[in-house]
């Protein structure tokens, strides 16, 4: 028998290869993300356009599933174009469009040369440069509201007003290649520089390598329509371990708020009556989540908070022989999915309030008076057929002038009773049931609103500015012509609820305080992370409030930003601060002469103390609560529902966007060849040390060591 001793264990240069491998692989762990950091520069700032999808059809932008990536090729001017359409050598190109060029007639000669197109980064042009835009339909809801063909047929389809006369429809179009907006000017910059670094050529010639390129991901999960993405994930969900859902449907929550509180664990009695005061608080644009609304939302939910708190002032309000129900709906720009909700709980026993107990309805539309101080007041010309409604919608109509008539600022106008209703939320309880209602805005006929759900509806489209020399503290207590216009609407439509909830007392006295529209104003629109938002929310909330203007889309994961921030500004401006504790503000069943049913309870922040050191959190009263706003056609599976909004938002795994330089197809394919050639040879070699691994690691003998 014999043995070597020191052959049992690895040898030494197993151990260096080994020891070598570790240290290769860990170098690349520790070093790989810097050298991705020297070959790309990520773009931060951007929003991407995304699919949604409804009953019938998608629309909206995606990449490829591994990202589309172009040379990047600036277009200034409409001439522009034709390098990037016919001219260029190399492409697929990534066009970097100026915003003032994002017009329907540049998008449809894109849209025709998809070959040469790898996508779309626009940057954010100055409204002041743009006359008009606006990228939604010329008929907003068509087919969801009350005209259709069997009923008012004249009105249906915007047959007599296109109320949104500049609408190119981009927004509704489906593109199959991503398309970005650039937030950055800075960003912006960089890629124009990058651009006339490497890609533009010499007296006319075509550039050389390496050029400037872009890369967009944004691939899109669901495809086809709403019932075709919802049977996929219902599948997955049903026979999946591990389920992948490829959309989600639009979804959030309405607010609303009663004058006098009401036990919502049961229903009203049958002849308890309601006013009802509405208006929307969603918007959207082509882009993904950026939704300003300044015209088309903001300015109408912010006026409704302030009359809200006006009338919430008025001493003799409790012994009002009529309810008032103030309810700000979302997502009625994608066919009124949170009035067709409430309609639909109402009709089913779901809702505290019932249709029958509806006495009649005012909905703020577009009251932002950025052309003038006239008011007009729209009815519907078909529930009016019946005399019984048409003389309640002319005593209304009467109040509302009475009303207006100690606010000089403003002028009430009746329009013309042979028009139809402009897309709104009154359409959807219209027609569910005959009602009076009326709705208020600052057109008589198409919209004044140049930027209908753009990403130009911004505070400077309603002429919301700040002298420059302001602190953000002293511009948020700033008021503005704006905030004074809208607190005249405020106090008219204050002035009007009382009387229609049965007041008897003057109600000259009733004002609304443009302090409060101004602050609400500057929140929205201008800084959502003031000292007064962070009064009104609670701790945890404190993230919901962003150093810019709050975005109004309503989104899938919900209730999102803006159903907060209304949610407790209402309840601060019409509630009541208690004495209770932390512990019973929390659980108020406990405490005598409180209960959940007939209010809600909020623990806030609070005002900061007289040394500015911290805030003073309080407890908050108020009857504001969350109503679902989930279209029933969800509920009820009825995905291709024609009654019902079917808007749904397709998932997706990555939303991103950068820039890098690439070489040559040429040197690229010469890459390719030499990286195979040495990865051949080496397997060649690999395999050679290894037939000869006995030879060439042959282990010394250790002193001492005797065979047998």
């Amino acid at each position: 028998m014999a043995s070597t001793r020191g052959g049992s264990g690895p040898d030494p240069g197993s151990r260096g290869l080994l020891l070598l491998s570790f240290s290769v692989v860990l170098a690349g762990l520790c070093r790989g993300n810097s050298v991705e950091r020297k070959i790309y520069i990520p773009l931060n700032k951007t929003s991407p356009c995304v699919r949604l999808l409804n009953a019938t059809h998608q629309i909206g932008c995606q990449s490829s599933i591994s990202g589309d990536t172009g040379v990047i090729h600036v277009v200034e001017k409409e001439e522009d174009l034709q390098w990037v359409l016919t001219d260029g050598p190399n492409p697929p190109y990534m066009v970097l469009l100026e915003g003032k060029l994002f017009v329907r007639d540049v998008m449809e000669k894109l849209k025709g040369r998809t070959n040469r197109i790898a996508g779309l980064a626009v940057t954010l042009a100055k409204p002041s440069s743009i006359s008009s835009f606006s990228p939604s339909v010329q008929c907003p809801n068509d087919g969801f509201g009350i005209y259709s063909n069997s009923y008012g047929s004249e009105f249906a389809h915007c047959k007599q007003t296109l109320w949104n006369e500049l609408g190119n429809g981009l927004a509704y179009e489906d593109f199959s290649f991503p398309i970005f907006l650039l937030e950055d000017e800075n960003e912006t910059k960089v890629i124009k520089q990058c651009y006339q670094d490497h890609n533009l050529g010499q007296n006319g010639s075509a550039p050389s390598f390496p050029l400037c390129a872009m890369q967009l991901f944004s691939h899109m999960h669901a495809v086809i329509s709403t019932a075709t993405c919802m049977r996929r994930s219902f599948i997955q969900s049903t026979f999946s371990i591990n389920p992948e859902i490829v959309c989600d449907p639009l979804s959030d929550y309405n607010v609303w708020s009663m004058l006098k509180p009401i036990n919502t664990s049961g229903a009203l009695e049958p002849n308890d009556r309601v006013v009802v005061a509405a208006t929307r608080l969603d918007s959207r644009s082509f882009f993904w989540n950026v939704a300003p609304g300044a015209e088309s939302a903001v300015a109408s939910f912010v006026a409704q908070l302030a009359a809200a708190e006006a009338l919430h002032k008025v001493p003799d309000v409790t012994t009002l022989p009529r309810n008032v129900m103030f309810v700000f709906f979302q997502g009625e720009t994608f066919d009124y999915i949170g009035s067709s909700r409430m309609v639909y709980d109402m009709e089913n026993g779901n809702f505290p309030v019932r249709l029958e107990n509806i006495d009649s309805f005012v909905e703020l539309g577009q009251v932002a008076l950025r052309t003038s101080q006239d008011l007009w007041m729209h009815t519907d010309p078909m529930s009016q057929k019946n005399e019984s409604v048409k003389n309640q919608v002319e005593d209304l109509l009467v109040t509302l002038e009475k009303s207006g008539v100690g606010v000089p600022e403003l002028v009430l106008r009746r329009q013309n009773q042979s028009q139809a209703l402009p897309p709104s939320s009154l359409q959807r309880f219209l027609r569910a049931r005959n009602i009076s209602g009326v709705v208020l805005a600052d057109h008589s006929g198409s919209f004044h609103n140049r930027y209908y759900e753009s990403i130009y509806d911004t505070a400077e489209n309603i002429n919301v500015t700040y002298p420059e020399w302001q602190s953000p503290e002293e511009d948020l207590n700033f008021v503005t012509d704006t905030a004074k216009a809208l607190a005249n609407v405020a106090t008219v439509l204050a002035r009007a609820l009382y009387q229609l909830a049965g007041g008897t007392n003057s109600s000259d006295s009733i004002q609304a305080d443009p302090q409060t529209v101004t602050r609400l104003l500057y929140g929205f629109l201008i800084r959502a992370n003031n000292s007064w938002f962070q009064s009104i929310l609670r701790q945890d909330l404190r993230s919901y409030l962003d150093d810019g203007p709050l975005q109004h889309y309503i989104a899938v994961s919900s209730p999102t930003n803006t159903t907060y921030v209304v949610q407790y500004a209402l309840a601060n401006l019409t509630g009541k601060v208690t004495n209770l504790t932390r512990e019973q503000c929390q659980d108020p069943s406990k405490v005598p002469n409180e209960s959940k049913d007939f209010y809600e309870y909020s623990w806030v922040q609070g005002p900061l103390n007289f040394n500015k050191t911290e805030r003073l959190p309080r407890c908050v009263r108020s009857t504001v609560r969350l109503a679902r706003a989930l279209s029933p056609a969800f509920e009820l599976s009825q995905w291709g529902s024609t009654e019902y909004s079917t808007w749904a938002e397709s998932r997706w795994k990555d939303i991103q966007a950068r820039i890098f330089l690439i070489a040559s197809k040429e040197l690229e394919f010469i890459t390719l060849i030499v990286g195979f050639g040495i990865l051949v040879f080496s397997l060649v070699v690999t395999y050679c040390i290894n037939a000869k691994a006995d030879v060439l690691f042959v282990a010394p003998r250790e002193p001492g060591a005797v065979s047998y």
